[in-house]
């Protein structure tokens, strides 16, 4: 894994809004489209809203979800109303590119379903993202991917339900659709991190990040989680 340590968040939003836009466009001239999944959190946001402000070829640019809240659309706690308010509006690409989890759907069983057929049309089968950007939790967690969780277990999907964490059950990308992206983008800032930071590059597969591969991955982090 390769790392890259920034001054403040801020700097850390900024230098992967950059890496993305990179991947983008030579995604783009290799592939015909630029294939990526978000995690939550206000770091991607930031990230995005830099992003918007690249000069891509939006047209080709296609985001999914790592995860996402069961709960109601535009409800605060869902990734996609800020996923949407961080792209939409400011870059130039399609509503339509925007692919979210299906999470209001009556049967969760069936959205689970549903978004991997989404993601098989989009990005093959087995389905490939060019770019997974993934958070790291001061549990160990990443993705929807928590401690002591079925899901962790769950090898033969590319997408899942957990159970209830922190209030509410989440639907998330598994270890195998994680590990088959083509580059891996972990983001954590601030001094909080620092032990999980630790842990991840020290690859402890004693948690859940720990257990993502790391051949193509690339860790930005600001100084205080540095430690």
């Amino acid at each position: 894994m390769r790392q890259e340590i920034f001054a403040d968040d801020d700097a850390v939003a900024v230098a992967a809004a950059r890496l993305i836009a990179a991947e983008a466009r030579q995604a783009v001239a290799a592939r015909g489209r630029f294939l990526m999944a978000v995690s939550g959190g206000k770091t991607p946001w930031a990230m995005l809203r830099h992003l918007s402000a690249e000069d891509l070829p939006w047209a080709e640019v296609h985001v999914f979800q790592v995860d996402e809240r069961l709960a109601p659309d535009g409800d605060a706690d869902r990734n996609l109303t800020h996923l949407q308010a961080s792209l939409l509006g400011r870059a130039p690409i399609p509503a339509g590119n925007i692919h979210g989890m299906p999470v209001t759907a009556a049967d969760p069983e069936q959205g689970v379903r549903d978004y991997e057929r989404t993601l098989s049309d989009w990005c093959g089968e087995p389905a490939v993202l060019d770019l997974a950007h993934l958070g790291l939790g001061a549990d160990g967690h990443t993705a929807s991917l928590v401690p002591d969780d079925p899901v962790l277990g769950c090898l033969d999907r590319d997408v899942s339900l957990t159970g209830v964490y922190q209030g509410r059950r989440r639907m998330t990308l598994t270890f195998p659709m994680l590990d088959r992206s083509r580059c891996i983008l972990w983001l954590a800032t601030g001094a909080a991190k620092v032990p999980m930071v630790r842990r991840l590059t020290g690859v402890d597969a004693t948690i859940p990040a720990g257990r993502i591969a790391q051949a193509h991955a690339i860790l930005l982090i600001d100084t205080a989680a540095a430690g």
